[in-house]
């Protein structure tokens, strides 16, 4: 089948030069074979009928043309699962959000049952004080539980869903703090015919709400160092320090509540309270210390290489025991602590570029930042512990024959992992990948080999993204995918081009539902 280049039918693209071998320099030497002929490809997919592949059958392994074991034969195409692996459990959204609701009626039908009817002006204060501050507890489980990475949950929201929800949940729940506090402050004075002022010191003489003003004041610190113009100006550990900061409030929060009537007022509501506390408080122990822990012992993993991969992108493979137990998905991404100085003390969110073969895990990252020149620096050796696997951006999202992947800059990493993976016959898969030029584009020589060896179509848009010619407009895409609208979209890259694609997509037909996409810098 032959293969056309693209540059021919779109003003956006150009001819991509011949593939050199870069000149190997210090300890992170690649040792490559000649490289293939250039050409920007589009490989022809065969029309899809009686005789075409069904979609359910997995397509032809792939040979990649980077091998990640370089040592040996190395099997084809997709890893084999894990012998004894069991399906991922997936918590869906609307479960998530619907539990979340429930639980949220729930308080409200304990302090319904403790509520006294009264026209007086203290008791409705001190109503709505026990009514806000029962929802507050309970707000701050809920934000704790969302981000304690079980992965159910990890797995079937996506990381990036859940950060945002813990963000926005926040806002809430400070909100409740806030009412809370007013309306007690309020309740008081009207109960002791007090002034404000006396009334609050009056309050806080009290140990258990003592206990509850540093909780608050710790997060509203959290709250005001998440705001994304105070944490650009934030270093990552200190933003970190500040957002642990919220378990102690948490923990100040309990002690006040226990000394309130709502919770301390019966044996059973007690017990059902503390049993809600220690449970997120096991969920956070187990799955952000003693998981990783274990992990870390069983797997062993090390730094095995790092490769350049282009101007200010390289490749890091990991080596470990039994990586496969990890049971990651193509499209889901690590925690990484890389155990050397100025980055052991981060986890940084990076996905894996490839499948996991031969207990290898392999990452791709571009140098943006102080860490990631510190990655690019990596000596093979180097301890690592990774966490995860983390993100929804998988094959289970898939709901239609056909698929496309939208990749734009370093956001190509997943989705070369889903296009080599993600099953289907010929013409099924296409890969859009946009990049400021050819230089920008990582990973080419993989892409290229995957879409001769699947039939798939692969495009590279170059050009700058403040060009006068949008190749992410509805139109483009339709001539570039005529029936986009019966395609799932799979999406990844930066938030700016992120957003613009999804409304590209959405206008030129295809469901919202549809498109698939996950946040890393929320993850």
């Amino acid at each position: 089948m032959p293969d056309v280049t693209t540059e021919a039918s779109h003003p956006l693209y150009v001819p991509l030069a011949p593939l050199t071998a870069p000149r190997a320099t210090g300890s992170h030497r690649r040792r490559r074979g000649p490289a293939p002929a250039a050409r920007s490809v589009d490989v022809l997919a065969r029309p899809v009928g009686p005789h075409a592949r069904p979609a359910d059958v997995p397509a032809r392994p792939v040979p990649p043309a980077d091998p990640l074991v370089r040592s040996g034969a190395r099997p084809a195409g997709p890893p084999p699962a894990a012998p004894d692996a069991a399906p991922a459990l997936r918590l869906a959204p609307e479960r998530l959000r619907a539990g979340i609701v429930a639980g949220a009626g729930g308080v409200g039908l304990l302090w319904g049952l403790q509520a006294r009817p009264s026209a007086r002006l203290d008791v409705l204060f001190a109503s709505g004080a026990h009514l806000t501050g029962l929802l507050a507890g309970y707000g701050v489980l809920v934000l704790l539980l969302l981000m304690a990475r079980i992965p159910a949950v990890e797995h079937g929201v996506g990381a990036d869903r859940l950060a945002r929800r813990h963000a926005l949940g926040g806002r809430y729940v400070l909100g409740l703090i806030a009412a809370h506090a007013v309306l007690a402050l309020c309740g008081h004075a009207a109960h002791t015919h007090a002034d404000l002022v006396t009334a609050a010191g009056d309050l806080l003489s009290y140990g258990a709400i003592a206990a509850a003003a540093a909780g608050t004041a710790l997060l509203v610190a959290v709250g005001i160092t998440s705001a994304r113009s105070v944490r650009r100006r934030l270093r990552h550990e200190t933003w970190r320090a500040v957002h642990l900061g919220a378990l102690l409030a948490a923990a100040l929060g309990f002690v006040h509540q226990l000394a309130g009537p709502d919770v301390a007022g019966g044996l059973l509501t007690r017990w059902l309270w503390s049993m809600a506390h220690a449970t997120v408080a096991v969920l956070l122990l187990w799955y952000r210390l003693v998981v990783p822990a274990r992990a870390a012992l069983r797997h062993g993993l090390r730094v095995a290489e790092v490769r350049d991969e282009g101007p200010g992108v390289v490749s890091v493979l990991i080596r470990g025991r039994g990586v496969d137990r990890l049971c990651a998905e193509p499209g889901q991404f690590f925690r990484w602590r890389f155990l050397r100085r100025g980055l052991w003390a981060t986890a940084l969110p990076f996905s894996l570029s490839a499948p996991v073969r031969d207990d290898t895990l392999r990452i791709t990252v571009k140098v943006l930042g102080d860490h990631t020149r510190r990655v690019r620096r990596l000596r093979p050796g180097t301890r690592v512990l990774a966490s995860g696997p983390f993100g929804a951006l998988t094959a289970h999202r898939r709901t239609r024959r056909k698929v496309l992947l939208l990749a734009g800059g370093v956001g190509i990493t997943p989705l070369r992992a889903l296009f080599e993976t993600l099953p289907g016959g010929p013409g099924d898969v296409t890969l859009l990948y946009r990049a400021s030029d050819a230089s920008a584009v990582v990973l080419r020589e993989e892409l290229e080999a995957i879409a001769r060896e699947r039939r798939a179509a692969l495009h590279f848009l170059l050009g700058p993204s403040d060009g006068s010619f949008d190749p992410l407009a509805p139109r483009s895409l339709r001539n570039l995918v005529p029936d986009l609208a019966a395609h799932d979209v799979y999406l990844c890259g930066p938030p700016a081009m992120a957003r613009a694609a999804t409304a590209s997509l959405i206008r030129a037909g295809v469901p919202a539902p549809r498109i698939h996409s996950e946040d890393f810098d929320r993850a």
